[in-house]
């Protein structure tokens, strides 16, 4: 379960400022091996364009091949719902690794920092890919989240990631420079 919020973009002339997406992906085993399931949804705000364009996005059409999370994901699947049309509302602080995701009818999702086991303290992990295909740098935290329907899930202070995605259709638009 995700969200993406697009603070800018566009896909041709279509702008895509303040659209946001959401996803339900399971697979019944390793990612790589294939055979998942999906839900995507766009939030009910979006007009037709937008609508049209960022199903195009999630589904890696248009997008180099394995050049974006979105293809990559599109090409272990075995089936993916007809895209669901709701409200999303989301709030996420990335630096701190706390947010919280309500896609009203779909799934409820709540993100926190990990947890020393110790201390008890908020414990900051960092995982850094230059050369990925989804982001350069995730926060890692901790995901508590229901989802219903097509796609029926529950997570209890499982994986988590928070991060900021700068992307085209040929992969991820790097900032920084790769070790």
């Amino acid at each position: 379960m995700g969200a993406i919020s697009i603070d800018s973009g566009h896909y041709g002339d279509v702008v895509l400022d303040g659209v946001k997406i959401a996803v339900v992906f399971q697979w019944p085993g390793p990612i790589h091996e294939g055979h998942g399931r999906c839900q995507p949804i766009v939030d009910a705000r979006a007009n037709p364009a937008q609508r049209d364009a960022v199903l195009k996005i999630m589904t890696g059409q248009d997008t180099d091949p394995f050049a974006t999370m979105f293809a990559v994901f599109a090409s272990t699947l075995e089936h993916a719902y007809d895209p669901i049309f709701t409200t999303i509302d989301f709030d996420v602080d990335v630096d701190e690794r706390r947010g919280r995701i309500h896609v009203d009818g779909v799934f409820d999702l709540t993100g926190e920092p990990i947890r020393n086991p110790v201390t008890g303290a908020a414990h900051r992990v960092r995982i850094d890919l230059p050369h990925g295909f989804e982001y350069e740098l995730a926060e890692v935290g901790s995901g508590t989240g229901r989802s219903q329907g097509n796609i029926a899930l529950t997570l209890d202070g499982t994986y988590a990631q928070f991060a900021r995605l700068h992307l085209n259709n040929h992969g991820l638009i790097r900032h920084r420079v790769a070790a």
